[in-house]
């Protein structure tokens, strides 16, 4: 089955969280997802801000999990979102959805730094928790999201939905892993985002409700970076994070980098809100994974020499270079976290390498030094 074209795939995968790109959204066909797997476990929604619900919601679907409500404060995200899924029941408080024994598995893509609060209070409550990226904003938050994890044994996954809901980098896992390049030895990753700025709700401009942008749209990078290269242990090198082109947004972010050095490899990341608009889609994103007999080269979104649509994996070893088309690439994540859920194990990703992508991003960013550029 073909993705979605890239202006459509710009309100599933950009930040879209005004009611108007979270009406259009909702309204995407059901022809867009693989048929749902039939009903294991029962799972609800608390926070629709970020229009990543959805692509978080139908990854659950697919993977065998039954809808059955959800909970909105602001009517008309509520709306939208009711409108894209009508048979599912609209709660009337957080609590009634916390409280439901029959829920397994809560989602939710609330305001960034209410997400990592919630999901201490769904831990609580005995049910496992599946997050938007970034999943916790500060280091405070990850010390006390990991003690109650620990205390309650319960799941709290981030979708870092760049390599989980990507087919292009689930191949090049795969290829990985199967020593398609030898040794991995460094990542290269490149996460550029368009603004939309009209679009964006007040916090999306406030740094200390999104986090900062290696928090926010870079914590996808530290994600690939430690399972591409199988890093259990890394440190930040160098960070620095800027606002270059938005003073209008004071507490803005629009660029960042890092250097990263873990115990299976190196990794280098850029992430920005610079795409132009002559660009089909919301952003460029590319992955090179180098390996010591070959390297593969991801262009997730587009390819701007001319081949359609996104998903494209080059792969250069000792015998030849070939491209491989990977739209057609199944997505295991929803799956695997189902299976997790039910069997209590860890095949999605493990619960410390959920933590430690989310630690180095908080890392990066608290450590970054502030880029300023001479306007000529």
């Amino acid at each position: 089955m073909k993705d979605l074209q890239p202006n459509r795939r710009t309100f599933i995968r950009s930040a879209v969280t005004t009611a108007a790109g979270l009406a259009v959204t909702a309204a995407l066909p059901a022809r867009t997802l693989r048929v749902p797997a039939p009903a294991r476990i029962k799972f609800s929604v608390i926070g629709v801000n970020h229009g990543h619900i959805y692509g978080q919601t139908e990854a659950v679907i697919r993977g065998g999990g039954e809808l059955v409500s959800f909970y909105a404060k602001e009517a008309d995200l509520a709306a939208a979102f009711a409108k894209r899924y009508p048979q599912t029941k609209l709660a009337r408080s957080e609590k009634e959805v916390l409280e439901d024994k029959s829920i397994h598995l809560i989602l939710s893509a609330a305001i960034p730094d209410e997400r990592a609060p919630l999901g201490i209070r769904v831990m609580q409550h005995g049910k496992d928790f599946m997050v938007d990226k970034p999943g916790i904003t500060s280091l405070d938050q990850l010390a006390q999201v990991r003690k109650v994890q620990k205390e309650t044994r319960r799941i709290y996954s981030i979708m870092y939905s760049e390599r989980l809901e990507n087919r292009a980098t689930v191949k090049a896992g795969e290829l990985v892993k199967a020593g398609a390049i030898g040794k991995v030895v460094q990542t290269i990753g490149l996460g550029p985002h368009r603004m939309n700025a009209s679009s964006r709700p007040e916090w999306f401009f406030d740094r200390k409700r999104f986090g900062g942008i290696l928090c926010d749209i870079g914590s996808h990078q530290f994600d690939q970076f430690l399972f591409l290269t199988g890093s259990t242990q890394a440190e930040v090198v160098a960070s620095q994070v800027g606002n270059v082109h938005h003073p209008q947004y004071p507490a803005f972010e629009d660029f960042g980098d890092v250097t990263l050095r873990g115990n299976g490899g190196t990794g280098y990341i850029r992430v920005d809100w610079f795409t132009p608009d002559g660009l089909n889609s919301w952003g460029d994103g590319r992955l090179t994974i180098l390996g010591t007999d070959g390297y593969i080269e991801l262009r997730k979104n587009i390819d701007i020499a001319g081949r359609n649509g996104g998903n494209h994996l080059f792969l250069v070893d000792q015998k030849s270079t070939r491209y491989i088309d990977c739209s057609q690439e199944s997505l295991p994540y929803g799956q695997q976290l189902v299976d997790d859920v039910l069997n209590r194990t860890e095949t999605a990703t493990s619960q410390e390498h959920c933590f430690l992508a989310t630690e180095l991003a908080l890392k990066a960013q608290q450590q970054a030094q502030r880029l300023t550029l001479n306007k000529q």
